[in-house]
Order: C-alpha cells, then structure tokens, then sequence
C-alpha cells in the first residue's frame, strides 16, 4: 500500500486525540471540581514521530496526554458554594481562546488530510487508467 495513505491515517487519528483533549478542556473550563475531588487541569496532547517502512517516510502519533502545569485560576466569589474559607473559588486552568485556537489548528490538520487522502486516491485511478 501507498505509505502516503498510512501517513495520513496516522495524522488523522493524531488530530483526533487532539479534538478530543480540546473538547474535553472547554467542556471542563467552568468546572470546580473535577471526577477526581480535585480543580480540572487542561489536557495537551504530545506527538512524537512514527518510523515508517521507508527511511524517508515518518507518520505521527500522540505519545502521551499530559495535564498541563500551568496554576489554576482563583476568583474572589464567597457566595458560590464551592468557595473555601478565605472566599475564593479555584477554577481550572483553561484559556478558552487557546482552545479554540487549537481546536481551528487539528480541524485544519485534518481536512488536509482527507485532501491529501483524496489527491492520492484520485492519482492512482489516473495512473491506472493511462494503459487502457
């Protein structure tokens, strides 16, 4: 099989993990406390290189999800029922607009992708129909 259709594959299923940890940072951005007991942290995805069959072919991969080390924000509010003793609330460390940042980023990755996908496919049908 064309290696290039792997290399897609490969980013594809990537930007998915990605999509998935920035859904989950934006549906967690108000929580104040996570399935854990403790403040939601944001998740990053970290890639790392696949070594195809080829010397000059690499895909990628999400090697690891990892929480990020950032310090959660505090807010005065002494009224919510989360608020400890002093009034403030501790809320995770989730910039919404870096969210969606990225999720515009992994959308884009994976449309080309499928582009890429496409391209490949429809150059092997022409690459075909040339003896015929």
């Amino acid at each position: 099989m064309n290696p290039i259709f792997t290399i897609a594959g490969l980013a594809m299923t990537a930007q998915s993990q990605r999509l998935n940890a920035v859904a989950s940072n934006l549906a967690n951005a108000e929580s104040t406390v996570s399935s854990t007991g403790e403040p939601y942290r944001a998740k990053q995805v970290v890639f790392s290189t696949v070594a195809l069959d080829s010397p000059a072919a690499q895909g990628v991969k999400v090697s690891a999800v990892v929480e990020d080390a950032s310090p959660l924000k505090r807010v005065f509010d002494p009224k919510h029922p989360a608020a400890d003793e002093s009034g403030y609330l501790t809320l995770p460390n989730v910039n919404v607009v870096d969210e969606m940042v990225n999720m515009i980023s992994a959308s884009r990755s994976f449309q080309t992708s499928v582009e890429l996908m496409n391209t490949a496919k429809q150059l092997a049908l022409k690459t075909l129909s040339i003896g015929q």
